[in-house]
């Protein structure tokens, strides 16, 4: 398999990046600096987090912070982060009982709290930070549509429980009509309801970036890194080739998601650039319908949507997946954001009419489409 191209330079609007931030397209300096002692590469959630917690280490032991640079190839949080569907969604049943049974409870176990202690440290970050990003804590539901994929829930999460793997406490599955009722999505034969989170992502990425560059962090936009030398100089430096000159860096963090084996060519066939379709619905019906819940709705192992309700009443889903995994061209290896999965673009249309209750008259429709190479 090839190596993963760059991101494409004019991509499909998303919902989140409707009204640009100021630092959207930041140069902290005309020129790219020479020589640092970290380079970042890539300004979405692993980038700018690491930063975040880079400085937040050098204030709390006192020392001063590192000197370092972040590379983005197009604008400030313009990757998969601020291209999602704004879920902070653990998974404490479905990926543990096959992890479980494949790696072992301990693997299960470690997995499972990972993801939930991530929710309550991203909770504990905004409001530490006071940072304006709509974060609501929720509970999600996974609301399951078929006799098939119900049994298979309710086993994995039966063997869980009977394994006491970490998390599954906060679980509790539901079957039949109190499915039904518990979520709010028509047929539902069973579901699980679990603690989860939504916010709006690129308002939280932009807050940490805006405290970075006040702490000194030099932050480079449409500045893509083209080239990294695989061993070190003889002072301990690699070397990143970009458009606009040579930086030299003592460390390198590759905050490069699904674009890293353009960099790093051994990736090539480990870490692999998929396309993902969401959207924005917006009901005309005011006030909206209430929706309680963060929402995963599964058909099948394949075919699922998933989706938060947002404070002012509209909704982001994404998914579609069926309507094009069969397409491997489409989505499979491909960084091509800047086009729609044209056998995807009317799924949602109606979406919320015909999944969820009390959504007949609502009037909703898709306000927009976007994919995004993850």
């Amino acid at each position: 398999m090839p190596p993963s191209p760059l991101p494409v330079a004019n991509p499909t609007a998303s919902f989140w990046r409707s009204s640009p931030h100021p630092l959207d397209d930041y140069r902290s300096t005309s020129d790219v600096p020479s020589k640092v002692d970290i380079a970042i590469i890539g300004a979405g959630y692993a980038g700018v987090s690491t930063v975040h917690h880079i400085l937040d280490i050098c204030k709390c032991r006192g020392t001063a912070p590192p000197n370092i640079v972040i590379l983005e190839a197009r604008q400030a949080c313009s990757g998969a982060t601020g291209r999602n569907g704004g879920h902070l969604k653990p998974d404490p049943a479905n990926r543990p009982s096959s992890l479980a049974v494949t790696y072992g409870v301990g693997i299960a176990s470690e997995c499972a709290a990972f993801e939930a202690q991530n929710l309550s440290a991203v909770k504990k970050t905004i409001e530490d930070e006071s940072i304006d990003c709509e974060f609501v804590l929720t509970r999600a539901v996974d609301a399951l549509m078929s006799d098939a994929i119900c049994n298979k829930m309710k086993s994995g999460f039966d063997m869980l429980r009977k394994l006491g793997v970490s998390g599954i406490e906060d679980v509790h599955f539901a079957k039949g009509v109190d499915a039904e009722r518990l979520s709010g999505v028509k047929g539902a034969k069973g579901c699980l309801s679990y603690s989860a989170g939504h916010l709006f992502p690129y308002k939280l990425i932009l807050h940490l970036l805006s405290k970075a560059i006040d702490s000194g962090v030099n932050v480079q936009t449409h500045t893509p890194v083209t080239e990294v030398t695989k061993s070190p100089d003889a002072e301990g430096y690699f070397t990143l080739t970009t458009p606009r000159g040579l930086i030299r860096a003592k460390d390198i963090v590759y905050a490069t998601n699904g674009y890293t084996s353009s960099l790093l060519s051994e990736f090539a066939d480990k870490i692999v650039p998929v396309r993902g379709v969401c959207c924005h619905i917006k009901p005309t019906k005011n006030p909206a319908p209430f929706l309680p819940n963060s929402y995963m709705i599964r058909w099948s192992d394949t075919k699922y949507e998933y989706l938060i309700p947002r404070l002012d009443g509209s909704i982001i889903v994404g998914g579609a997946r069926s309507e094009y995994y069969h397409e491997l061209e489409s989505w499979y290896n491909n960084v091509n954001d800047d086009l729609l999965i044209e056998s995807a673009k009317h799924y949602f249309d109606g979406y919320m009419q015909r999944v969820f209750h009390g959504w007949e008259d609502s009037g909703a429709y898709t306000s927009q489409l976007w994919t995004g190479s993850e």
